[in-house]
């Protein structure tokens, strides 16, 4: 039989329509136009895994909320280093999101993001404690100079009315508050920027299309198999740059991909889901975010929240996420997806990052085995007078944790993002869960830094780096005056709430 497969040429090739893949392409097409772009996606709709609304928590990560990225160091101090950058790639992406309004690439601003504060409460005598430990370390900062702290009850039921309700006035509480904080709809802002992509010149976006097999050539470029879902055409892309942003199905593509900087690397698969408000009066009384502490042992993902939210144009109120254990890498992935992802370079890593995280095992299990009135009971502890009728499971999106080797460890278990590079600079991947779609710009202006070096370094693309983000290669946190204009700034175009 003859031969059918399609065969193409383009200068870059990027697997998954997520918020990643979005952003690089915009950030490439603007440092040169003429580059050609290949799109290819295994669903039939852009943004349908980590990007969905469903499927993230919709916080615009900026650490003023989230505890997480505030750990407590053993000897009780507090290391703010992770907030404060953080925050700083936020106000990264605040930048390039006004960019593209001011550009009229995409329109509509309030369609994807809007204003709402970032809280953050607990109780207890040494939560309590905590917290006013990370007030004092983060409001210094010009970052976090507007961080208001509070134990008066008064003052936290003003802030918090639907956590604070039918609460002991003599209970040990605090809280603290960000009016700037904000709501992201990833998945409106990733089908945004890729109907404007996807309308440039030498951008081709290929849904139902799934990638096969990836082969460095010995030019140094690349050789990928596809299959076009739907009539099951066959294709091989050459190409000089890969860039792989599938979500959880980046590490069976990386480890496709045969390269000496992915050995060793693993994966623990994470599910999610949300218990969401149905009756109307519940979900007016509640116009924050507030995010609580952390199970012990519990993966970044899990950590509490309250969430007030804008998804499809309606108000919507979730509480979770809940965690739970699937094999599947993705929410419509596949249940052999870890026992695939097992090699012989990466096995004794996750046998010993699953060893040390006993705690994790042992916390998913617990989550597996709960029961709806445990999860109604848990959401009690942030909605005192919460009533199971008023809620619905929700199933939320599907996160894969990384493991890596290390030298000292044997092998390690990673919480955040990662970002993976050949020393050639021809493939790049990203692995791991949060804050990544909030810090997608900033983690792409890296990846562009490292994989397009020379071109990088030009005045050229210099200057067009200054026109999408124009603190580039500056920091906000020490210079008050820029970031109060560029917050300004950003707020107006926006659309968002001084």
């Amino acid at each position: 039989m003859p031969d059918t497969t399609i065969r193409s040429n383009t200068d870059v090739v990027l697997i998954g329509a997520g918020i990643m893949s979005a952003t690089l392409g915009l950030i490439l097409k603007e440092l040169q136009p003429d580059i050609k772009i290949e799109i290819f996606e295994r669903l039939d709709i852009a943004a349908a895994e980590s990007s969905d609304a469903w499927n993230n928590a919709g916080t615009g990560h900026s650490a003023f909320c989230e505890l997480n990225y505030t750990p407590q160091k053993e000897d009780g101090s507090i290391d703010p280093k992770k907030a404060i950058s953080i925050a700083e790639s936020f106000e990264v992406s605040r930048q390039f999101w006004a960019y593209l309004v001011n550009q009229k690439y995409m329109d509509s601003p309030e369609k994807f993001i809007k204003s709402i504060p970032h809280m953050s409460f607990v109780w207890g005598d040494k939560n309590v404690d905590y917290l006013k430990k990370r007030f004092d370390v983060l409001q210094p900062n010009a970052l976090f100079k507007d961080m208001q702290f509070s134990t008066d009850f008064s003052k936290l039921k003003e802030w918090m009315p639907l956590v604070m309700e039918s609460r002991k006035e003599s209970g040990k509480y605090a809280g603290t508050t960000m009016a700037i904080g904000t709501d992201v709809n990833f998945g409106e802002l990733t089908r945004g920027m890729f109907k404007h992509l996807s309308q440039l010149k030498g951008v081709t976006l290929n849904f139902n299309h799934q990638v096969r097999k990836l082969k460095k050539l010995e030019d140094g470029s690349w050789r990928i198999k596809i299959k076009d879902l739907v009539n099951g055409q066959k294709r091989k892309v050459y190409t000089k740059f890969v860039f792989i942003g599938a979500g959880g199905g980046s590490l069976p593509l990386l480890e496709k991909a045969n390269v000496p900087e992915g050995k060793g690397y693993g994966g623990f698969p994470v599910s999610g889901q949300w218990l969401k408000c149905t009756n109307p009066a519940v979900i007016a009384k509640h116009e924050a975010k507030v995010y609580g502490k952390a199970s012990v042992g519990a993966p970044p993902m899990s950590v509490p929240h309250i969430d007030s939210r804008m998804i499809n144009g309606e108000k919507a109120l979730l509480f979770g996420p809940f965690a739970g254990f699937s094999t599947r890498f993705l929410k419509n992935g596949k249940y052999s997806d870890l026992p695939f992802s097992i090699k012989t370079d990466n096995v004794v890593p996750m046998l010993i990052a699953g060893y040390k995280n006993l705690p994790l095992t042992k916390y998913l299990i617990e989550q597996v085995r709960q029961s709806p009135k445990d999860r109604i009971n848990a959401l009690k502890e942030y909605v005192p007078k919460a009533v199971a009728k008023d809620w619905v499971l929700e199933r939320a999106g599907q996160r894969v944790q990384v493991i890596k080797k290390d030298e000292k460890e044997g092998g390690i278990l990673e919480f955040g993002t990662e970002m993976i590079t050949t020393a050639d600079g021809s493939l790049a991947v990203l692995l791991g869960a949060s804050p990544g779609a909030s810090t997608a710009v900033s983690i792409m202006v890296e990846l562009v830094a490292k994989c397009f070096e020379e071109e990088s370094k030009s005045v050229e693309w210099q200057e067009r780096f200054k026109a999408m983000i124009p603190s580039f290669g500056q920091t906000l946190n020490d210079k008050p005056e820029l970031l109060a204009e560029i917050r300004k700034n950003t707020s107006t175009v926006l659309k968002l709430e001084e």
